[in-house]
């Protein structure tokens, strides 16, 4: 697995532990979705995971309150309060990439968050934040 990918997939977990309220901090959080795939066996070493998670986090929980607005404003039946968290925050992860991460292709933003709506997600997740996404990219203007 390559290290961006091992990133998202720790700072879903961070951003998760941090929307439960059950730690305070992006550091609190990133360091106990490290530690708990540790316990797992599974070493990651990929050199830059570490810091890409952490932009992730850091830049998706400071500017939390825009991307919400852009997820309700793309979301159709669905208030934010009423998603599942994982879904909320694999939505708020790939909305922080396609507006703050000019170097990530969009179809790569879509296509990783669609990953992980299928790995952590619901049977509907992945179709739902594709959908959403894709709207919110060409709102965006993501190319």
């Amino acid at each position: 697995m390559g290290a961006r990918r091992i990133a998202r997939e720790r700072a879903l977990q961070a951003l998760y532990q941090l929307d439960m309220g059950s730690v305070a901090t992006s550091e609190a959080a990133l360091e106990a979705a490290w530690a708990a795939s540790s316990e797992e066996g599974a070493k990651e070493t990929e050199a830059g995971a570490e810091a890409f998670a952490r932009e992730l986090v850091v830049g998706v929980w400071a500017r939390r309150a825009d991307i919400d607005a852009l997820i309700e404003r793309h979301s159709h039946n669905w208030r934010l309060d009423r998603m599942s968290r994982i879904d909320r925050n694999v939505l708020r992860l790939g909305l922080y990439e396609l507006a703050h991460c000019p170097d990530i292709p969009r179809k790569v933003t879509l296509n990783e968050a669609v990953e992980l709506g299928k790995t952590f997600g619901s049977e509907e997740s992945s179709s739902f934040i594709n959908g959403l996404l894709d709207r919110a990219a060409a709102e965006l203007g993501k190319p």
